[in-house]
C-alpha cells in the first residue's frame, strides 16, 4: 500500500472541501473494494476521505409507498429492517445474500452501487425498482446512472447521499452465487412497477443491464411460461473461469423464471 493522508470528515462540506484540495484524493465508504485494490498497489490515492462519521448519509426510512436508504447505510442493516421488509420484501433479501456477514456490516449501497461492480447485488434492485440515486449535486434516474464496467454517471467530485426505491406491486430477486465470494454470477431483478415491468440482470454482462424481450413478454403474462423462447445471446455476455457466455445465457432465463415463481 503506498503513503497516502487519511481524512475522516463529519459534514459533507467538510468532505467536499477536503475532496477539492488535494490532488488525487478518494472517498472511502465501506471499503470493500477500495482497501483491497489499495492493498495490492492497484490504486495510489494521495487522500482517502472516510465517509463513516457523516451522520447525514446514513439512516433509512419507509412511507407513502416510498423505501429511501441513507449512502452509508450498511447491507445488514437493510436486510435487517421490518420496514423494508414490509414494503420491498425482495430488497431486503437481497441485502441479505450479500457476502458474508461480515461484508453485510461493513459494506454499504452507497459504495456499492458507484463501484458498480458488474457481478454486484445492488445494481439489480436499483434498476429493477427504478430508483432514483440522490447525490451532492443531482437525482439521476437508475436507467441513466449505471453505464459500463465500473463506471457510473457520477463525477469524480460527487456523492451519493441516498437512494430512493419506489414500492412496486411485486417483485423478487434470483441470484446463482458464486460459492466463495457470493458475488452474482448471475442475477436476476424482476419487479412489476407503476410504470410497467422491469427484468434486471448482473453478473452476467459488463454493467447491469435490462432485458427488454423479457419486459414486453411479461407485461402481457406474468407468468414463468411467458419467458420461454427468450434468453440474451451470449455473444452479449461475460466469460470466465467461473462461468461461459453460454452458460451465463442459459442462468439467465433460469433465474429470471425462478424470480417471477417467487414473487408469488
Amino acid at each position: 500500500m503506498y503513503e497516502f493522508q487519511y481524512h475522516r470528515p463529519e459534514s459533507l462540506d467538510e468532505a467536499a472541501k477536503i475532496f477539492a484540495g488535494a490532488d488525487d484524493p478518494k472517498f472511502l465508504a465501506g471499503g470493500m473494494t477500495m482497501i483491497p485494490v489499495m492493498k495490492q498497489r492497484l490504486a495510489m490515492p494521495s487522500d482517502i476521505i472516510d465517509l463513516s462519521r457523516i451522520g447525514e448519509l446514513t439512516g433509512l426510512s419507509a412511507g407513502a409507498g416510498m423505501v429511501t436508504i441513507g449512502a452509508m447505510t450498511p447491507h445488514a442493516e437493510v436486510a435487517g429492517s421490518k420496514e423494508v421488509e414490509k414494503a420491498i420484501p425482495a430488497l431486503a433479501a437481497l441485502a441479505g445474500g450479500i457476502g458474508d456477514p461480515a461484508v453485510r456490516n461493513r459494506g454499504t449501497i452507497g459504495g456499492s452501487i458507484a463501484n458498480n461492480d458488474p457481478s454486484a447485488d445492488y445494481p439489480a434492485a436499483v434498476l429493477g425498482l427504478n430508483a432514483t440515486v440522490h447525490t451532492t449535486a443531482r437525482d439521476i434516474a437508475a436507467d441513466a446512472f449505471f453505464t459500463d464496467m465500473f463506471e457510473t454517471a457520477l463525477e469524480d467530485d460527487e456523492l451519493i447521499t441516498r437512494v430512493s426505491f419506489p414500492a412496486p406491486e411485486k417483485a423478487a430477486y434470483a441470484k446463482f452465487a458464486n460459492p466463495a465470494s457470493r458475488y452474482a454470477t448471475a442475477g436476476v431483478f424482476v419487479a412489476k412497477t407503476a410504470t410497467g415491468i422491469r427484468v434486471a440482470v448482473t453478473g452476467a454482462g459488463a454493467c447491469v443491464f435490462r432485458v427488454e424481450a423479457m419486459e414486453q413478454a411479461l407485461s402481457k403474462d406474468f407468468s414463468p411460461g411467458a419467458l420461454d423462447g427468450i434468453a440474451v445471446p451470449a455473444d452479449e455476455l461475460n466469460a470466465d473461469i467461473h462461468a461461459s457466455a453460454e452458460y451465463r445465457s442459459h442462468l439467465i432465463g433460469v433465474l429470471a423464471r425462478r424470480a417471477v415463481l417467487q414473487t408469488g
